[in-house]
């Protein structure tokens, strides 16, 4: 199984920035397909953005434009730059990462936009 730490969240002003970082404990982390889900209160859990082995990406709509992912292979870390924040932004964050159908989930990091 892989083990998945979230670091980085926090409280962030409307139109700032935060960097999110995933760390992974699998020794082969350039095989999964990695990605960031969000959930806010009332509100089903949702992909914010996916990253395959081969570096190709998606997006939901509502963060394409504003939101970066990105992963470093060497250091098992999966990364989310995210600019231009709304308060609809606001959600515990999660990591994800995906092999052979399982999946494995962090603990999740608090993001709140707020002013």
């Amino acid at each position: 199984q892989v083990q998945l730490v979230e670091s980085g969240g926090g409280l962030v002003q409307p139109g700032g920035s935060l960097s999110l970082s995933c760390a992974a404990s699998t020794s082969i982390f350039r095989l999964y397909t990695m990605g960031w889900y969000r959930q806010a209160p009332g509100k089903q859990r949702e992909l914010v953005a996916a990253i395959t082995s081969g570096g190709n990406t998606n997006y939901a709509d509502s963060v394409k434009g504003r939101f970066t992912i990105s992963r470093d292979n060497a250091k098992n870390t999966m990364y989310l730059q995210m600019n231009s924040l709304k308060p609809e932004d606001t959600a515990v964050y999660y990591c994800n990462a995906e092999k052979w159908g399982a999946n494995s989930w962090g603990q999740g990091t608090q993001v709140t936009v707020s002013s």
